[in-house]
C-alpha cells in the first residue's frame, strides 16, 4: 500500500479512558513467548458497548467488564493488525462511571528490539544466556499488554513479574513482595507514578550488580551480566 493509499492516523475513541493497569506477565525464556492478564481500571464517559484500546502481536483469549458487584463477558474480540487495535464488544451497553476491564492474553517476545522482546549476552563462563527485554518509546507497549498506547493517554501501573527463581527480574518501581513457588518467583512493585505507557519498563534474566550509596543514602544499583 502507498503512502498515499494509507488510512489516516486515527486516535483512540475517548468513551472509555484508562486510570490504572494491573499487570501479571509471565515470559518464557525458552519458548520466546509470554502469558499475562490485566485489570484496567476504566471510566465510562459515554454510552457505547465497545472498549478499544492498541494490541500488537498479542492474542487475547478472554475479555470481561465489572462495574460493582457486576462482570459481564465479552460478546465479540477483536483484533486488526494494520490499526494495531483490539476492540472488544459487549452484549449490553456499560454503565456509565468507573470499571473495570479484564483481559487474559499471550504474546512473543520478539526479536524486532522492539516491545517485550528477547535478547541474550554470553555469560563469563562463555554460555549464553537469554534475557526478556523492553523499549516502548514511543508506541510499543502495546506488543506486551493491551493499552491506550497513546503518549497523552496516562495511568498509573501496578507490575507483577514471574520469572525462574535464579533470575532477577525489574521494572520502574521497588519491589513490595516477592514470593516462591516451586522453580518460579513472583514479584510485585510498587505503584508507579500517573505517566505515559511507553515508560513502563520490564527486564527479566540472571545478572549480577554492584551497589553503594550516594551522598544523600539513595541506594543505587547497576546491573551486569554473569561473571563480567
Amino acid at each position: 500500500m502507498s503512502a498515499s493509499q494509507r488510512k489516516p492516523f486515527e486516535h483512540l475513541p475517548t468513551s472509555v479512558c484508562p486510570s490504572n493497569y494491573t499487570l501479571y506477565l509471565h515470559p518464557d525464556l525458552h519458548k520466546f513467548t509470554f502469558s499475562g492478564k490485566e485489570s484496567i481500571d476504566v471510566e465510562v464517559k459515554e454510552s457505547v458497548n465497545i472498549v478499544k484500546m492498541n494490541s500488537a502481536e498479542i492474542e487475547v483469549q478472554s475479555a470481561s467488564f465489572t462495574s460493582g458487584n457486576t462482570t459481564v463477558t465479552s460478546s465479540d474480540i477483536q483484533t486488526n493488525a494494520e490499526e494495531e487495535t483490539l476492540t472488544v464488544t459487549f452484549p449490553d451497553t456499560l454503565p456509565l462511571g468507573p470499571g473495570q476491564v479484564h483481559l487474559n492474553f499471550t504474546g512473543i517476545l520478539n526479536d524486532k528490539l522492539r516491545g517485550f522482546y528477547r535478547s541474550c549476552y554470553t555469560a563469563g563462563d562463555g554460555s549464553k544466556k537469554h534475557i526478556a527485554v523492553t523499549q516502548f518509546e514511543s508506541t510499543d507497549a502495546r506488543r506486551a499488554f493491551p493499552c491506550w498506547d497513546e503518549p497523552a493517554i496516562k495511568a498509573t501501573f501496578d507490575v507483577t513479574l514471574v520469572s525462574p527463581v535464579a533470575a532477577v527480574a525489574l521494572s520502574n518501581m521497588p519491589v513490595v513482595k516477592e514470593e516462591v513457588q516451586d522453580d518460579i518467583k513472583i514479584t510485585t512493585y510498587d505503584r508507579t507514578p500517573i505517566m505515559s505507557t511507553y515508560l513502563v519498563a520490564f527486564v527479566v534474566g540472571e545478572f549480577d550488580y554492584v551497589e553503594a550509596r550516594d551522598k544523600n543514602n539513595v541506594l543505587v544499583r547497576v546491573y551486569t551480566p554473569v561473571g563480567k
